[in-house]
């Protein structure tokens, strides 16, 4: 009797442990983790997303990064479902050049590069010879370029190893320095200038003590180029998850935040990867 007793409560309790698992592993399926960097990703899917989605009966989970690097190669391996900090160039260059497999489902943002300094408060002041600092990243590095030659800076293009070198290119004798971007900001008071892209500005309080001294201007063309896209590894883009942080997103809610919270310095871009509106 006793060990007949003993078998049913042994099966009782593997039942009990199976049913409690599979109710965790339904609630985990109710988990969407998106990575993202601090400001202004991190914040919108915090402040507005995680909200939007809890009324559909999602938790959204933020993992927090302060680079442009580990936040691919943890949604490359299955770390995460979702990621929110790049544009498409970045994406393209990260999946030829580092072998992943990552697409863009939904544009969220434009972040305006700028140029900064903390010496002087014009470009016209800006020194023959002075040091500018830009992105080490080919993507970042190239926008950052386009930049300094939208506002005369340099007249051409090229690598910043080429445009050093080059006193047609680079007439005022510019030393353009490669800096890792999440770096530019704390590397700036040893610069005369820097190239920071707008989520680094942000999260060093740049536009409130060292306002950009010429920002980016875009068109149709430049604006799909620049916005910030949430990406998820290929053949995931019609899972349940990931409709409903596209739906989430893609909101009023969200578009009211970014303009009433940045202010300008953060601009709604709301399309998919060909330029075209989501909604």
């Amino acid at each position: 009797m006793k060990k007949t007793l003993t078998v049913i409560l042994a099966v009782l309790l593997s039942l009990t442990l199976a049913a409690c698992g599979g109710n965790g592993g339904k609630q985990d399926e109710k988990v969407i983790k998106v990575g993202a960097t601090l400001v202004p990703h991190a914040e919108i899917l915090k402040n507005v997303v995680a909200d939007k989605l809890a009324k559909d009966g999602w938790t959204l989970e933020v993992v927090e990064f302060n680079d442009y690097v580990t936040p691919n190669t943890a949604l490359e391996e299955g770390e995460l479902d979702a990621n929110y900090f790049q544009t498409l160039g970045y994406m393209k260059d990260q999946n030829e050049n580092g072998g992943l497999h990552l697409t863009a489902v939904a544009g969220v943002h434009i972040e305006p590069m700028g140029i900064y300094s903390k010496k002087y408060a014009s470009l016209d002041q800006i020194p023959d010879g002075a040091t500018i600092g830009v992105p080490n990243d080919t993507d970042n590095c190239n926008r950052a370029l386009d930049l300094l030659a939208a506002w005369y800076l340099i007249t051409g293009t090229g690598t910043p190893e080429e445009l050093n070198s080059d006193p047609v290119k680079n007439p005022h004798g510019y030393k353009i320095t490669l800096i890792e971007a999440a770096g530019l900001p704390r590397s700036l008071d040893d610069l005369d200038a820097a190239v920071i892209n707008g989520n680094y500005a942000l999260e060093a309080g740049l536009p409130e003590t060292s306002p950009a001294v010429q920002i980016e201007v875009f068109n149709a063309e430049t604006s799909v180029r620049r916005t910030n896209y949430i990406v998820v590894k290929q053949g995931s883009e019609n899972s349940e998850k990931i409709q409903a942080l596209v739906k989430a997103i893609n909101s009023k809610e969200v578009e009211d935040y970014i303009n009433n919270t940045y202010k300008g310095a953060v601009i709604p871009s709301f399309v998919d990867a060909e330029g075209k509106p989501l909604n």
